[in-house]
């Protein structure tokens, strides 16, 4: 939250080297801990049009949301679904399963629609849940147009070749972490 605040960053894109490495997870915790605060205001969107797990992740119902909007049959405000989890209140644009989503990623309204999720205040921080970077073109062609990344990994997931060609994909946008899920617990030294 440091790093963004100082530079100014306003997007924030989650993704991993393939499915199965927690990436979701780890964006909706992420937002969820960042909505805590009471001055920050967040948005979790699924960017996933081939994976969306975001909404069942927080039990919401999504009939259009992202989809709708990209494909200018709803507005941006009315695809966001408003909720709240203990004290932290979220915006989410979650999204519908698509088959065409290398077309919709590349189209001129996800250009528009990146632009309105950046385009709000600077106490507004949006997390773009990503689809793994190794399984299509969808990650790449949207890591351009976000300030920022977090590289999701998993222990018995992901290779080191893998990670090693994630970085390749990654090296023009600002890698703000590495996460490694699933590690074995180390039990107290004897």
């Amino acid at each position: 939250l440091r790093s963004i605040d100082l530079k100014g960053w306003k997007t924030l894109a989650v993704t991993s080297p393939t499915p199965g490495c927690g990436k979701t997870l780890t964006a909706v915790n992420l937002a969820l801990s960042l909505a805590r605060q009471p001055e920050r205001e967040v948005l979790l969107a699924d960017l996933d049009l081939r994976k969306p797990q975001v909404a069942a992740y927080l039990g919401l119902n999504c009939r259009d949301g992202l989809l709708g909007v990209v494909e200018e049959r709803i507005d941006f405000n009315s695809a966001l679904v408003h909720t709240r989890a203990g004290s932290s209140r979220l915006a989410v644009l979650p999204t519908a399963l698509t088959s065409n989503s290398s077309d919709l990623v590349a189209s001129s309204a996800m250009r528009t629609l990146l632009h309105d999720i950046s385009g709000h205040g600077q106490s507004r921080i949006a997390i773009l849940d990503l689809p793994p970077l190794l399984v299509g073109h969808d990650a790449i062609s949207i890591l351009s147009q976000v300030d920022c990344a977090l590289l999701v990994a998993a222990v018995g997931t992901s290779t080191v070749g893998e990670i090693e060609e994630c970085n390749r994909y990654l090296q023009a946008t600002e890698v703000v972490r590495f996460v490694l899920n699933k590690a074995p617990e180390s039990g107290p030294a004897a």
